[in-house]
């Protein structure tokens, strides 16, 4: 492409020059939505049932092809998937789960409900994922899985945590939470690993508004998550109240209230359809942003390795302070003045008070997760965002480093 072509000199033009402030708030993230999602909702609401149902159970058989894996259970969030994942594998009080503590609350505290230890292992200075050339110091005899986060969507390096864990007979458990539709190395990511935890969060790559989904190949653990969804009630407990169905019912186990509605699942079966469309929109901002912010030595662009499917969930700059004269939280001020949305991502956990409290953590105890943390800011990244929206971001950016580099 020329230098003249449009959507270079789109870019020039929005840094170059005075800086003209958007006139309306550019929000940090907003589902991609439009009529497909209310025709698949509408026929769940014909149809009179809207509970879990066979458009919870469509949704998972497309999923599943999609990310080529076995079996598929949707769930409420990829909270509760996580949680019936380690249920799964047999978690009990006292168990070790190595993770990363660069993530949301969600990937430590599920393997808290057990009673069991979060070992958190520092992360790649690059990629923000966890570090694999850290877990085998991490390891006890207490440990039971590994439990890696691909972090913004960038699948985590998953040759050497498998190696690890075949080495040493641990369950792998992806919290892929940020990665739909990610590839690694040319592998969906969802059939990689033991199991794999997707989140179909409002602000996530695909969504139901709320939900998640479980991936495996395990027939075993795929069958112990759909019973612990719903109670612990024998198999096909949903159909109870259907004409095929039986009033009589056994609990198998104390199961948990974690199954997803068919009206949930009618908007992730629209969504699961564009996926793909909305994905390609993802990385062409993401290339617009990069390409905008390569001339700033005051920016660090997100690292994206050249063997993997990036679907860009967060485009998450990182700040170079010693070429600034602001904070972070000033930078972003600086953005929400320029009428544009910004978030961070994430406050790694063993700063949190509780797992301080807990278990003692300075935040110096995993230093690369820390430093990175203090100088990162996540820009909007989503596919509703028109080429204009992304190069008012770029020139929001651009002015404020402008504004104000040493």
């Amino acid at each position: 492409m020329s230098d003249t072509s449009p959507d270079k000199r789109l870019v020039k033009e929005a840094t170059a020059g005075t800086f003209a402030k958007r006139e309306k708030f550019l929000h940090f993230a907003l589902p991609d939505l439009d009529g497909t999602e209310l025709e698949e909702i509408k026929a769940v609401l014909d149809s009179g049932w809207i509970t879990t149902g066979t458009k919870a159970r469509a949704f998972e058989l497309e999923f599943a092809q999609v990310v080529n894996a076995r079996y598929a259970v949707a769930v409420n969030s990829c909270t509760a998937a996580l949680h019936l994942a380690l249920e799964a594998i047999g978690l009990q009080r006292g168990d070790e789960v190595i993770t990363t503590p660069f993530t949301f609350a969600a990937t430590a505290e599920v393997i808290r409900y057990f009673d069991a230890r979060p070992v958190f292992v520092d992360v790649e200075e690059r990629s923000l994922n966890i570090n694999p050339s850290l877990i085998e110091s991490a390891m006890t005899p207490r440990t039971r899985a590994i439990l890696p986060v691909h972090v913004a969507g960038l699948p985590a390096d998953m040759d050497p945590i498998h190696e690890i864990a075949r080495a040493h007979a641990l369950p792998v458990i992806e919290d892929a939470a940020h990665a739909f539709p990610a590839q690694y190395k040319g592998r969906m990511i969802g059939g990689l690993s033991g199991i794999t935890c997707f989140s179909f969060y409002a602000t996530k790559t695909i969504t139901t508004a709320e939900g998640g989904m479980i991936c495996t190949d395990n027939e075993e653990w795929a069958e112990r998550c759909r019973i612990m969804s719903l109670h612990g009630i024998s198999k096909d407990a949903w159909k109870r109240y259907d004409a095929g169905g039986s009033w009589n019912y056994e609990i198998t186990a104390p199961g948990y209230k974690y199954n997803m509605t068919d009206i949930a699942a009618a908007m992730g079966l629209a969504q699961l359809r564009k996926a793909s469309r909305m994905m390609s929109r993802r990385q062409a901002i993401a290339a617009r942003f990069t390409e905008g912010f390569s001339s700033l030595p005051e920016l660090e662009v997100p690292y994206d390795r050249g063997d993997c499917q990036h679907p860009w969930h967060l485009y998450m700059i990182r700040l170079n302070f010693e070429r600034l004269t602001i904070d972070r939280n000033r930078f972003i001020e600086e953005l929400k003045a320029r009428n544009i949305g910004a978030s961070v991502h994430f406050i790694p956990l063993h700063c949190h008070p509780y797992y301080r409290e807990t278990f003692g953590y300075d935040p110096d105890d995993f230093p690369v997760a820390y430093r990175e943390y203090l100088r990162e800011v996540s820009l909007p990244v989503y596919s509703k965002m028109t080429d204009r929206d992304a190069d008012d971001v770029i020139a929001a950016v651009t002015d404020i480093v402008e504004t104000h580099r040493r």
